[in-house]
């Protein structure tokens, strides 16, 4: 059996990530495969303590966050029951809203970036993702969306620090450009055309899983 692919979703906050997941899902179901989404943080008592954070209820350090992120992130890979690895061996494909890229754009420019990113990328039970599509709209077009749908705010959702972590993302994708598969979609369009663009990129994959 061959293994499902794992595609990781990023964006800023107001993006369009929830409406293109959703999309994406029902586009590989139509093709006949079987797909589990999932998003970091997780559920799990690790992922609540970082949502709380999140929320602005319980002040943590760049450092502790990361470390938690990294925590909740081991185990939502290596769970032998529910983790992503073994989704992955089952030929599931895996759709994650959100994974490493984050913590390197959010609390890698916070604290020392490095040091988050060898966290992540030296952890054996870390997979990488066959592929990362990032959302890439204007900080201003995601607070505008914000302003419409959101009642209240996580910490990092104000203009100034979406701007900031833009920028932060786009220095981690080029640091990462010789090692992981990344694709920039400009999100800032009509939602269909978005989605054809994401449709293409993991088209071209798994024509590439094909010929393997």
């Amino acid at each position: 059996m061959k293994k499902g692919l794992f595609i990781v979703l990023e964006g800023l906050d107001g993006s369009g990530k929830g409406t293109q997941m959703a999309r994406l899902e029902q586009w590989l179901r139509e093709q006949g495969r079987q797909v589990l989404v999932t998003a970091e943080p997780t559920a799990s008592a690790l992922g609540g303590l970082i949502r709380d954070s999140l929320a602005g209820l319980t002040p943590r350090s760049a450092e502790e966050l990361s470390a938690l992120f990294s925590a909740d992130r081991i185990a939502h890979c290596a769970n032998p029951k529910t983790g992503i690895k073994a989704v992955l061996q089952q030929g599931i494909d895996v759709l994650c809203d959100r994974y490493y890229y984050s913590s390197f754009a959010y609390q890698g420019r916070l604290t020392d970036r490095r040091w988050v990113m060898d966290m992540n990328l030296s952890c054996p039970e870390i997979l990488r993702p066959d592929l990362c599509l990032f959302l890439d709209v204007p900080p201003e077009v995601g607070e505008e969306r914000l302003a419409r749908g959101r009642v209240r705010r996580e910490i990092y959702e104000t203009l100034e620090q979406q701007t900031a972590v833009r920028s932060a993302f786009l220095e981690v994708f080029d640091l990462l450009r010789e090692r992981d598969r990344i694709a920039l979609i400009q999100a800032d369009r009509p939602a269909e055309e978005v989605s054809q663009e994401m449709i293409r990129q993991v088209s071209a994959l798994l024509q590439e899983e094909i010929r393997k």
